[in-house]
């Protein structure tokens, strides 16, 4: 066959199966009819985003590289050239935050100067308990669970994502917060999601409590929000662009007669449950009967009844 000929084989072919495919979606839609969760959402916010790790719209901007009043303790800092170096000692953020989405840069110094810990080392603590360390762990070996984008002394990063010392490295990081009752009992616990310079190095790590140099992971009850905090080891490490964002889910609403304590949901559940009932009677007097066939003996109220166990129990109602 001649290339135009095969041309116009595949044409014909091509053509017929976007046909096939459309009637076969028209068809699909008629007989399955969209699911709609009958859940009514609010719009979500519209925002900016921002550009080259700048903070979206939405963002509460911690440090701009202009001043550190957002943060207690922020004046023993020195701040020039539109970076913040670590100096005296720790600082914490005046807010409190719960769930929360974090940006920040950081560089170790340009000059290479100790080893292990002791090279461009400083951490940002989640809630003021839970740090993320920061370190120079460049060509800089030390122990797995310390190293830079660790959970410190609890988990390692998937992968070593470090640039050279002096050059700026990025931790975007979200933080789902513990919850703990009324009675201060843990419930669920925190859990961290760290990119390294745009690397994933946690993804959704459970945090198993505070995080300590001298002492084993456990949690300490709290309101569930607290304040971040830059730690200072000695080590003057730089900080610059610092922005969070408070998470916040959105959350839907049902409809009056959708909702699970209405009286159309109830009573409807309440019919499924009786209509379950009467097809469990129904199927035990068929076995009764089958059994009384079979033996032409009429079984006794004990051997009629079925084990415990087997019985299958309706679920309460809702209230």
């Amino acid at each position: 066959m001649s290339p135009a000929g095969n041309a116009s084989r595949w044409l014909k072919v091509t053509t017929l199966s976007a046909v096939t495919l459309t009637m076969l979606s028209t068809v699909s839609m008629a007989f399955y009819p969209e699911y709609l969760s009958g859940i009514v959402w609010p719009e979500p916010p519209v925002i900016t985003p921002g550009t080259d790790g700048g903070p979206p719209s939405d963002a509460i901007v911690l440090f701009d590289g202009t001043d550190l009043s957002r943060w207690e303790g922020g004046e023993q800092w020195e701040i020039k050239d539109g970076y913040a170096v670590t100096a005296g000692g720790e600082i914490t953020t005046k807010q409190e935050f719960g769930d929360i989405q974090i940006h920040l840069e950081w560089a170790s110094p340009v000059e290479v100067e100790g080893d292990g810990q002791g090279r461009g080392n400083s951490g940002i603590f989640l809630a003021g308990r839970y740090e993320i360390q920061i370190l120079d762990s460049y060509n800089n070996p030390t122990y797995f669970d310390g190293q830079a984008g660790s959970l410190y002394k609890q988990q390692p990063p998937m992968v070593n994502a470090c640039r050279p010392p002096g050059e700026w490295q990025t931790y975007d990081i979200l933080f789902s917060a513990p919850r703990f009752d009324e009675n201060q009992q843990l419930m669920r616990p925190g859990y961290v999601t760290v990119l390294h310079n745009g690397v994933a190095v946690h993804h959704r790590t459970e945090i198993k409590g505070n995080t300590a140099f001298n002492m084993p992971a456990m949690y300490e009850a709290y309101s569930g929000k607290g304040p971040l905090a830059l730690q200072f080891h000695r080590d003057q490490v730089r900080f610059r662009n610092i922005w969070v964002r408070e998470l916040n889910p959105i959350v839907g609403d049902y409809p009056a007669e959708r909702a699970p304590w209405s009286p159309e949901v109830l009573k409807r559940q309440k019919k499924k449950q009786s209509a379950k009932t009467a097809a469990l009677t129904k199927e035990r007097e068929a076995a009764e009967k089958s059994a009384e066939g079979n033996t032409g003996t009429k079984l006794t109220k004990k051997q009629n009844r079925k084990p415990a166990e087997s019985v299958a129990k309706d679920p309460p109602l809702k209230k």
